[in-house]
């Protein structure tokens, strides 16, 4: 059950954010800006590549990697192929993740790695593979960790991921709102002085101060009726979401959202893009999922039944392809068996910042869902 009370009350939710979630999803400005710094630093800006590499391969443990891969992807195009290398087996240390290298990889290709951990032995036996290969490795993890070491050793570029001080103690949560924008805003830069993506440092600022301003629409402070992640928290506490998507922005924040309310607040939901969901979904919303379903006796006594679970339908919008929108045709099927449907759909902007805005609302909405439910 979730505690509605505890969503305008800032002093009880910080007490109960032992994982200190919302500062994550508050400070996420703050940690483009700092993330922007340590590439500099690094180096990045003055970077001169030799043309494009052939292909980008990513690495990295779990949704980390995973949703870095995925937004890389997505604001990269047809660029350049980008291809997330997923765990083929286990390294010689005991539960070790291991990393393999495609045959084809060679000296004309950039290896991409992600952790917010550093430590993986397995990672270790892929930077070296790609060492011998001559493949360009960089890499982003927290500073002093072993990765920095093992991508120095093999003549890559490291640059530390940015983190808060209350961070060091405890593992890092790979769908935490801080570690997403930790680890992309190094690989953005990155890839801008190569071509494949366009993040100038001017594009990331717009970035932070979109960030900031979702924070202050979502923060603590302001009451759940004002608060647009509060309100989606609430109509999705007893309910199994339902994430549509529309808009090339939009597919991976929905992925995100989904991966992060699974991680995050312990709740499974399910996503697709539309068009494709009106049918892939439409089955799913005539069944016994639908508000309207109740194969029993309407007037039957309820008071000691458990609430029966229903779809809710989210509705993330940017930019449609093609500029033809499925929403009213999405509507329908969801109004026609009586399923309720939020929307969200980012301000004007550029590519960066309204997929920053689509990312950084839901993540709120997942971190008041986790708080206000107790997981």
């Amino acid at each position: 059950m979730l505690d509605e009370s505890l969503l305008d009350d800032p002093e009880a939710l910080a007490r109960a954010d032992r994982r200190a979630l919302l500062r994550g999803a508050a400070e996420a400005g703050a940690r483009v800006r700092t993330a922007v710094r340590h590439t500099t630093e690094a180096g990045v800006s003055e970077l001169k590549p030799d043309g494009r590499p052939r292909a980008v391969l990513i690495a990295g443990p779990g949704m980390a990697a995973t949703g870095v891969a995925e937004l890389l992807g997505t604001l990269a195009g047809a660029s350049c192929p980008l291809t997330r290398l997923t765990p083929t087996g286990v390294a010689p240390a005991g539960g070790a993740l291991r990393w393999e290298l495609p045959g084809w990889a060679g000296p004309v290709d950039l290896l991409l790695i992600a952790t917010p951990d550093g430590s993986e032995p397995g990672l270790e036996l892929l930077i070296e593979q790609a060492y011998r290969r001559g493949s360009t490795v960089a890499a982003v993890a927290p500073g002093g960790s072993p990765l920095a070491e093992w991508v120095e050793g093999s003549h890559g570029l490291f640059v530390p991921m940015a983190t808060a001080p209350y961070e060091q103690d405890e593992p890092l949560a790979a769908s935490a709102p801080g570690v997403l924008w930790a680890l992309l805003t190094p690989l953005l830069a990155l890839l801008d002085r190569t071509g494949l993506v366009s993040a100038p440092p001017e594009a990331l600022q717009k970035v932070a101060d979109r960030l900031d301003r979702v924070a202050e629409r979502c923060g603590p402070a302001i009451a759940a009726y004002s608060n647009p992640a509060k309100t989606l928290a609430v109509e999705l506490a007893e309910a199994l979401p339902v994430i549509w998507t529309e808009g090339t922005s939009a597919g991976p924040a929905g992925r995100r959202f989904t991966a992060a309310l699974a991680e995050l607040a312990g709740r499974p939901a399910l996503t697709a893009e539309l068009p494709e969901a009106l049918a892939s979904h439409s089955v799913l919303l005539a069944g016994a999922l639908a508000a309207g379903a109740d194969p029993d006796d309407f007037f039957r006594d309820r008071v000691e039944e458990a609430q029966a679970l229903h779809a809710r339908v989210v509705l993330l919008r940017d930019r449609p392809i093609g500029g033809i929108s499925a929403a009213p045709a999405a509507r329908e099927l969801a109004l026609g068996h009586d399923t309720a449907i939020s929307e969200l759909e980012p301000e004007e902007g550029g590519e960066l910042e309204t997929l920053a805005e689509l990312i950084a609302i839901t993540d709120f909405a997942a971190v008041y869902l986790a708080l206000a439910s107790g997981a």
